[in-house]
């Protein structure tokens, strides 16, 4: 994480506005917990961070905001093509109604679902990693045609390749801390880069419905 560390710190430092944005969203966002919690209860053995990175992934690739396709695309992967009972559907709802409008807000509003800052260290670092696996596979549903990428978005995944590589343990102190915090913002920055490069807008939803004469 060090070495990933001083590589990003360039890209995204810790922003106090970024922070201060964060904290506005804590009280709507559903909390990884809760969301954790509801999907094992229903037979659904993913963290609230893959499934979070999942939608993300397919939205930053470029799905429709109004595609109703994710929902199938999300049982093919993580609940062996089996319909999601209806408490999981709406949650699932919920959290992608959620995730949508994060990532039209301005100013960085995207709130990774992740453990909060009391969960040990090295959880959070396993959620994270799940949230970049997860997004990786929904980007890749909808985004296989990485040369029309700008460069920036290209190494974004890459490094995203590499941070959910990462296996080694990180050790309970401040430094570990600090590291940890800047690879998560990296992770958010990069998301909504890709959203604003390849993302789907309302607009662009309404410019693709036929009107009605």
């Amino acid at each position: 994480i060090y070495y990933l560390r001083y590589r990003f710190i360039k890209v995204a430092p810790v922003s106090q506005t970024i922070q201060n944005k964060r904290e506005q969203f804590v009280e709507k966002q559903l909390d990884y917990d809760s969301v954790s919690n509801k999907l094992s209860q229903q037979g659904v053995i993913v963290d609230a961070a893959e499934v979070h990175g999942i939608l993300c992934g397919m939205l930053c690739g470029g799905m429709s905001l109004t595609d109703q396709k994710w929902l199938e695309a999300l049982s093919e992967t993580i609940n062996q093509g089996d319909a999601f009972s209806d408490p999981t559907q709406h949650l699932l709802n919920s959290l992608f109604n959620q995730t949508c409008q994060q990532l039209l807000e301005p100013e960085f509003a995207l709130n990774l679902l992740l453990p909060d800052d009391q969960a040990p260290i090295n959880d959070r670092g396993a959620a994270l990693i799940n949230w970049v696996q997860g997004f990786m596979l929904g980007f890749g549903l909808h985004q296989q045609d990485l040369m029309q990428c700008s460069d920036d978005v290209k190494e974004a995944l890459e490094d995203f390749s590499d941070i959910s590589r990462m296996e080694e343990p990180m050790d309970a102190d401040e430094e570990s801390e600090k590291a940890l915090l800047e690879v998560e913002e990296y992770v958010k920055i990069s998301a909504i880069l890709c959203f604003s490069e390849l993302g789907q807008s309302l607009l662009d939803d309404q410019q693709d419905t036929p009107s009605v004469h």
